[in-house]
Formats: structure tokens, sequence, C-alpha cells
């Protein structure tokens, strides 16, 4: 009940910017593919073991590419061991010396991330290109108002859209010369006006993937404010392929908040999409704890389904109508429980979040039971007209 029908709707269609199609490992990204979710390891890369529990982690969160940071030897003879564990596609990020760019892509990176202008000389770039294309790797530039080349920021006089685009235009024609063309490109700013500008002027001058991201976006709250109007307002307007929240916070919350965005726009769905009301004194029972509760306990669920949760019947019906599961705060400690739409049942205060939790759990394995049934049968179909 919660997909969007392209057209049904057509106030809520998006129409995505074409753009080429590049490989991040197993990942496509862009060319009609799904948004995909990316973050990025804080621990030190040489503590193998502390950095593939956090990938693990941010994998159960349902991160889709992840970075990993490369600024030292040490780190680079780490990233073989990483790679291999992983279950996503890693991309290395290199900073300060091209020597490590090529100690990454032989370690099995998928990506690089790298600034073919920062490198140095011509014949760098050949080798960090040629050890991209020998190991299959693609490379992401990342332009950020932060680190803006000095020549820009005299020409300019400060870090503005036009500053970050030109220098996204050099380091592109750098891997152009060298005839390569897997490439995604980030125009990042911690302002939301220039970096949502910057995406909106290299979206008209490239047909490159983009790599969405408001850097250095703060705290948890603040943070996820921030990139949601950023990433939020350029994927509205159908911006963007990949994007990255950048928060003062664990990866793995990094990565929840990226799916909140793609759900709240009905770009992808992962999980529970859960509508609730903010509370208010005709509530049947205590909306905040509850939600809290199952937002806690259905963290497990990586089926895209959804559940309304309020408080009364001021709004609780009508929201209930179009959520797959819906509950509506009564009297007496008894509230009412709708399947589809339709009211179905009553349940009582004490039993409320886990009876919530147990229809949801049964929800999305008889959601995931006809998916494996439809896709046998369609299996069966292409066989017979073999």
């Amino acid at each position: 009940m919660s997909d969007h029908n392209p057209g049904l709707r057509p106030w809520r269609d998006i129409a995505r910017r074409q753009s080429r199609q590049i490989m991040v490992g197993n990942v496509p990204v862009g060319g009609g593919a799904p948004v995909t979710v990316q973050t990025m390891t804080n621990t030190l890369t040489h503590d193998i073991k502390g950095t593939i529990d956090q990938i693990r982690r941010c994998e159960e969160a349902g991160v889709d590419i992840i970075r990993v940071s490369c600024p030292d030897e040490e780190s680079t003879a780490a990233l073989k061991q990483i790679v291999r564990a992983a279950r996503v596609p890693i991309v290395a990020d290199i900073h300060f010396h091209y020597k490590r760019a090529l100690e990454a892509a032989d370690a099995g990176a998928a990506c690089l991330r790298i600034n073919p202008g920062n490198i140095g000389s011509q014949a760098r770039v050949k080798e960090v290109v040629d050890a991209a294309k020998a190991n299959g790797c693609a490379i992401r530039i990342g332009v950020n108002a932060g680190s803006l080349e000095k020549d820009l920021l005299e020409k300019y006089g400060e870090p503005c859209p036009e500053a970050l685009v030109e220098s996204a235009l050099d380091h592109i024609k750098l891997l152009q010369d060298q005839d390569f063309h897997e490439y995604k490109v980030a125009v990042k700013a911690s302002d939301v006006f220039l970096a949502v500008a910057a995406y909106m002027q290299l979206a008209e001058a490239v047909d490159c993937p983009l790599h969405l991201g408001i850097t250095e976006a703060g705290g948890l709250i603040g943070g996820t404010v921030k990139s949601a109007i950023g990433i939020g307002n350029l994927l509205w307007a159908g911006v963007g392929d990949t994007i990255r929240v950048s928060l003062s916070a664990e990866p793995e919350e990094e990565v929840r908040v990226g799916y909140e965005i793609l759900k709240s726009l009905g770009i992808r769905t992962r999980g529970v999409k859960v509508i609730s009301c903010p509370s208010c004194a005709r509530q049947g029972f205590d909306v905040i704890r509850t939600v809290q509760a199952l937002e806690e306990r259905l963290q497990h669920i990586h089926t895209p389904l959804s559940l309304s949760v309020l408080g009364c019947v001021v709004n609780g019906p009508g929201e209930a109508r179009e959520t797959d599961i819906g509950l509506t705060g009564g009297g007496n400690g008894k509230h009412m429980v709708y399947l589809s739409g339709i009211t179905d049942h009553t349940v009582q205060d004490e039993a409320l979040v886990d009876h919530i939790v147990r229809l949801v759990e049964d929800k999305a394995a008889e959601i995931e039971a006809a998916k494996a049934e439809s896709e046998m049968t369609d299996a069966g179909k292409a066989q017979a007209a073999e």
C-alpha cells in the first residue's frame, strides 16, 4: 500500500536527470539505477577488526557503498583484507599522496576518491588512471568548498557555485585527457544554498553520475535537517545518483538518515516507514514512547512496508487507510488495529508494542513469501519460453 505508482499521482512524480552509468564494484551508479546510500568509516583503517566491525553495522543498516580513509601505507596494506571481508564495494579515500591510490587500486578498492588535479604531474595522473583501468576501479572526484584551489579563490574572491563547478570541470578534463570516463563527481559545501546551486549548475554541464552531500553538516539532529533540506531539494529536482549524509554521528546513523530521505521522497524504500502524530491531550496511549520503542525494535525489518501510529480518532482512521498496518488510540485502554486499511481488531495497552511488532514481522514475511513465489513463477515462465 505504500508504493508510489508513477503517473497515478503526478504531483509526486520525480523526473530524474539522465546520466551515464558507471559501476562501483558490482553496484551500478547513475543511468537510471536506484539511488545508492553511502557512508564512511571513522576507525583507524589499520585496525582491521575495528574497521570490519563498523562496516558490518553499516551493512546491516543497508549501506550500498562504503568509503575507507587511506592516509598511509599501513592503511592501504590493511585494505586488501578489509575489501575481502566487506559485502559491499569499498571506496579508498586518498588525499595527500598518489601512491596510496596505486596501492589501494591493487588492494581491490572498487573506487578511488581522489582529485586528479591534486596529484601533481600529468605522469602521476596517468599512473593513477592506468592503475584504475587495470583494476576496474571507478574514480570519485570530490570538490569541497573548504579546500578549493588557491587560484579559484583568487579569481572568485570566495567559495561560490561557479568556483566549485570550475574546479570539478578542471579535474574531469584531466581524466578525460587520459580517456578515462568511469567517474562520478561531488561539489560539496556545508552551506546548503551553495551546495545546491553548485550541484544544479554541474548537472547542466556534465553527463556523469553525481554524488550528493552537504559536507560537515553537523550533529545527528542539526546535520539531519541540513542534509534533508539540501539533498532532498536536489533529489526532488531529479538531480543525484548516490548520496552520503555527513554527520558527527556513527556511520550507521548516516545510512539510516539517508534511507529516510529517500523514503520521504518515494525514491527508494527499505524497512518500515512510520507515520506518527506528535501527540496531544487526546492521545489514547503514550505515542512518543510507543513510537520510540517500535522504531528501535523494528530496525531488523528490511522489507518495505508502512505503519501508522496515531493517538486518537481525529486523523488516525484516515492515515490507517493508507498504510499496511495502522494503530489508532481509543478509550479505556483499547486501541483499534487496521490491516491493509481496514479495521480488524483491538489491542490493550499492556500488549501494544509486542503486538504491533509481531504484526509487522508477519506482514514482512508475507510480502517476502509473495515476492519469492512471483519470482519463481516468472523464472518458470521464462524457462518454458526457451
